[in-house]
């Protein structure tokens, strides 16, 4: 894994006695799209809140290309752009003037890079066209590119797919890998979608009620001869092919769905799992196998919390 340009070590955030946010600790690497998945309410807004100092933390610390949040704020923000909620943009202008606009906060932003970011995220038909006429999936864009117009290293979206079509959730999900693999920054999104973060991020940070519960590749995962997979066989007697494996692989967990079995594993066992029905003389109609989905990763490790 290469050199993280965001750390949080130990990051909590108490209000009252109500602890929000509880001991958070992880790392994101250049060039990564990094989820932040959890139900409404887990805490991951006040966590991006936290990070791009819009309140304070109880404790902890940020680090953001080695610069301290707390101690060094204003230096670690200039390695930062952000869209927490919705992107804010003044409607009765058109894109471009938009980002002639939000360059005055950043020095050093020349015409070339904002016809750079606007290309990058694909608006340069429609970047004179007033914000009012804009889809919101146009004026999600035109917010990333705003973000990127000082070239930071990190950019942290919150919910960026709310109220996106299927279309403009897949552009938006284009763009994004097209960032990180042509500016090499670092992508932040957090969301309660699951599916949508199973297709746009690199690895994903689940939390629960404050609190951190697993880290996990998405890339790495379901690949190779010990991937575990969700087995599904179609066979004319599930009561006795169920005895037959149950006895065979005592290590298995298979149940009867239907006239088919479902048993979790690794897809080196499979034609061995095949070969013993087939002793037993059962008729196997068909073996049907599919990675575990981050839904189901999601609910074994959160107790079968489903995201909402």
């Amino acid at each position: 894994m290469q050199e993280a340009v965001l750390q949080l070590r130990n990051v909590s955030k108490t209000i009252g006695k109500r602890t929000i946010v509880d001991g958070l600790s992880f790392d994101v690497p250049a060039g990564e799209v990094f989820g932040f998945l959890g139900p409404n309410g887990a805490g991951k807004t006040t966590t991006i809140r936290m990070i791009v100092g819009l309140i304070s933390m109880t404790k902890g610390e940020v680090f953001v290309k080695g610069v301290s949040v707390r101690k060094q704020f204003e230096q670690a923000m200039t390695h930062i752009g952000a869209i927490v909620e919705n992107p804010e943009m003044y409607k009765f202008l058109s894109g471009y003037q938009n980002l002639i606009h939000f360059a005055r906060r950043h020095s050093g932003v020349t015409k070339e890079r904002i016809d750079e970011v606007i290309k990058l995220v694909g608006l340069q038909n429609r970047i004179h066209e007033k914000v009012k006429r804009y889809s919101l999936g146009m004026r999600q864009r035109l917010g990333v590119a705003q973000a990127l117009l000082h070239r930071p290293s990190v950019l942290i979206l919150d919910e960026p797919t709310n109220g996106l079509d299927p279309a403009g959730i897949r552009e938006l999900r284009d763009y994004l890998r097209k960032l990180t693999q042509e500016e090499g920054i670092s992508v932040i999104v957090s969301s309660h979608l699951l599916s949508e973060m199973e297709l746009m991020c690199d690895r994903v940070a689940i939390i629960q009620g404050g609190k951190l519960i697993d880290v996990r590749s998405l890339q790495e995962e379901g690949t190779g001869e010990s991937a575990q997979l969700k087995v599904t066989i179609d066979v004319n007697n599930p009561q006795l092919a169920l005895r037959v494996l149950s006895e065979s692989f005592q290590d298995l967990k298979i149940s009867i769905s239907g006239a088919q079995l479902e048993l979790m594993t690794d897809k080196s066992r499979i034609p061995d799992i095949a070969r013993r029905l087939v002793l037993a003389d059962l008729d196997v109609y068909g073996i049907s196998a599919s990675q575990k989905s981050l839904e189901d990763r999601f609910l074994e490790m959160t107790g079968g919390e489903m995201v909402v």
